[in-house]
């Protein structure tokens, strides 16, 4: 094997862990610089109305996003348990399988998506001073959805090899190239906010277009062909078990968040470019969590494959508490630095009051939420996907509805509480899942075993 890939199963676990989502993490951060440069460019050179429309397209883009990378997750870990496994065979079919699907997925979604976001935006409330504008953005972006999906399914093969570094090195050219293209279409051809979707969407193509190469160029274990293109049923089978919760949890969850936007837009245009400058924000420090929960679930595949027990236990340790450090001094810089951060999206007042108070607001309790995303990655990577979507859609959209609505309707419609209700799912699902998993998986179900074997003992 060429010395990208990285076996898992070996060495110091810490480093191990640390040299796997270092690289996945500023890849992540890249990433995020999409449509983070693109609310900077309009919020600068557009306007608010404008920027308010990008941030209100964020959660109808991630509904799909979301439910597709479910389907990846499942698929890096079928691939990463085959490569701990050193199961070369199964490895290839799961690779052909789900390239296979992924270009069925991408010319479904492109679709799909074009023809529902007029509608989907209705849904949101959003004020008609900027729903042209957010229609425009979507269709362009949903233009380009074979990109994104192809890029993001490749590095997940990569991923589940242990390759995080040539996904990083395709983000960081494609990243500068968006940046590029913000500008040259956005300030010197002045085309507004269809401008900065064209951007995004050639920038992804060419991100696609790079980890094709790679996969079908190498000579490595998770080379890709055209020509062996299929699908295998009993591969997806097992995909779809481990991913399909994913997803599904992702899309409630998202769906759900399309009625916390709507909540936010009753409170107007320069709430809404706030909330959405504070999301931004707030996408980046989950960076470190999401990274981190990957590595998790890539870990604990690859030691599970391997029979390696207690190395993926310790992994899913050390992986929360270094998710924890990194998100807590994160968390402390955008609190202090939260007003000149936010003057990046905007030079407007009133929107970069909005967007403090939300930040501020909500921040350190970003703390509960890491923990709930690796002990999921953790959860997926042992094959136990059923779990944290049931405690993710339970407090991310049964909880934090009730509260929503409750607040609203009886207690008091104002911007701070409404924004809040995001903490409220996270600190329950928090509480659940470390429940779940303590006597799922942890120390409480080897002591309710104990136990039973106590009562059986006792009664014979």
């Amino acid at each position: 094997m060429e010395k990208r890939v990285r076996d898992l199963t070996e060495g110091s676990t810490i480093r191990q862990i640390i040299a796997f989502s270092l690289p996945l993490m500023l890849g992540n951060v890249f990433q995020m610089l999409y449509n983070t440069v693109d609310s900077i460019v309009v919020g600068n050179f557009v306007g608010s109305e404008a920027l308010a429309a990008v941030g209100s397209t964020t959660m109808i883009a991630n509904m799909l996003v979301f439910f597709f990378n479910g389907f990846s997750t499942g698929a890096g870990v079928v691939i990463a348990h085959h490569f701990g496994a050193r199961d070369m065979k199964y490895l290839h079919e799961a690779i052909e399988t789900t390239m296979t699907v992924t270009f069925i997925c991408g010319v479904l979604f492109t679709f799909l998506g074009m023809g529902t976001v007029r509608q989907m935006l209705r849904w949101m409330a959003t004020p008609e001073n900027v729903i042209d504008d957010a229609t425009i953005y979507l269709r362009i972006y949903f233009l380009g959805f074979m990109g994104l999906l192809v890029y993001n399914m490749g590095s997940g093969i990569l991923r589940a090899g242990g390759d995080t570094r040539r996904p990083l090195y395709f983000l960081i050219l494609t990243s500068v190239l968006n940046i590029i293209l913000d500008l040259f279409f956005v300030v010197a051809l002045k085309t507004g906010i269809a401008g900065v979707a064209y951007a995004t969407i050639l920038s992804q193509f060419v991100s696609a277009l790079l980890v094709l190469r790679l996969l079908t160029g190498t000579k490595d274990v998770y080379r890709f062909s055209f020509k062996e293109m299929r699908i295998d049923p009993q591969i997806l089978r097992r995909i779809f078990m481990i991913g399909m919760p994913a997803g599904i949890q992702s899309v409630i969850t998202a769906f759900s968040n399309m009625f916390v936007q709507a909540y936010i837009n009753y409170f107007g245009s320069d709430c809404m470019a706030g909330w959405g400058c504070y999301n931004k924000l707030d996408q980046f420090i989950m960076l470190p969590m999401q990274s981190m929960a990957m590595a998790a679930t890539t870990f604990v595949s690859q030691n599970l494959g391997a029979g390696k027990k207690d190395r993926a236990e310790q992994g899913t340790r050390l992986t929360v508490l270094m998710a924890l450090a990194v998100t807590a001094l994160i968390a402390t810089l955008l609190f202090v630095f939260a007003d000149p951060a936010l003057r990046l999206f905007s030079s407007e007042e009133a929107v970069i009051a909005f967007g403090v108070m939300f930040l501020r607001t909500n921040i350190f309790f970003m703390l509960a939420n890491c923990i709930n995303h690796v002990l999921a990655g953790s959860l997926r990577g042992r094959g136990d996907a059923a779990g944290p979507m049931v405690i993710m859609i339970s407090c991310f959209v049964v909880v934090r509805q009730i509260y929503l609505f409750i607040l609203t309707h009886y207690i008091s419609n104002t911007p701070r509480p409404v924004g809040f209700g995001y903490p409220v799912g996270w600190m329950a699902c928090c509480i659940v899942e470390l429940t779940y998993f303590y006597f799922r998986w942890g120390r409480g179900r080897a002591m309710l075993e104990k136990r039973r074997e106590e009562k059986a003992q006792k009664a014979a």
